[in-house]
């Protein structure tokens, strides 16, 4: 299964070539399995701090996940694993190298759902393709702030997993928020009305970004069904 390659990443890998480093220090990489050096160019280490030995440069998300998919499913590359929304790097790719049933989706609103494009299966993470009892670990970073219904998309996930089964996500938060914030709805004429000023983070298949819909005030979740 193929993972999209996206500009963005490319330019900050070369943006940051020419930049000297906030923050650096040696460590062992749950994802490249290997002594390395962790660099930031960035004060924001959650989305800077990278490894410098995994293929794109993992991030603290991907490293923080893949130590919990070691530690509690140790036989994962033999399991039957979805991913929405991965990026070209680090945990994504050891993934789809190391998992024969690793299935990547990205949504493209133009695409029928559970149809092939670019080499990555279209699902819509709220009415998933997939039938019921199909997976045992799903796994999103930092996509759950991104969608309008994410009670229907638990409900999918949970559905979609076999009994047993494991979601790994994470969601950037706000410290001093008290609870999750909703900041965008979808109308019934398809638009957006945002109700907090418009926030776009990066998006693994369009370099304009996708807007947050939603703040949350907790970062690692683990479910298991």
């Amino acid at each position: 299964m193929a993972i999209p390659s996206i500009r963005w990443l490319r330019r900050r890998m070369v943006r940051e070539r020419t930049m000297e480093a906030i923050a650096e220090w040696q460590g062992f990489c749950p994802i490249c399995q290997a002594e390395t050096t962790f660099r930031a160019y960035d004060v924001w280490l959650r989305e800077h701090l990278t490894c410098t030995s995994c293929v794109g440069g993992s991030v603290p998300r991907e490293r923080a996940i893949m130590l919990l998919l070691n530690r509690l499913h140790p036989h994962w590359p033999k399991l039957q694993i979805h991913e929405s929304s991965p990026a070209p790097r680090g945990m994504s790719i050891v993934l789809a190298r190391d998992c024969s049933r690793y299935v990547p989706t990205q949504f493209f609103p133009s695409v029928p759902l559970g149809s092939m494009y670019r080499g990555v299966r279209c699902e819509n993470l709220d009415a998933q393709t997939f039938p019921d009892d199909c997976f045992d670990i799903v796994i999103t970073q930092d996509v759950m702030e991104h969608v309008f219904h994410p009670d229907q998309v638990y409900r999918e996930v949970f559905r979609t997993l076999r009994p047993g089964g494991l979601y790994l996500h994470t969601t950037p938060i706000d410290a001093n928020a008290a609870a999750s914030i909703q900041r965008a709805e979808l109308m019934a004429d398809g638009t957006i009305r945002h109700l907090c000023p418009p926030e776009y983070h990066g998006n693994p298949i369009d370099d304009a970004g996708s807007p947050a819909r939603s703040l949350h005030s907790s970062s690692v979740a683990i479910c298991q069904t």
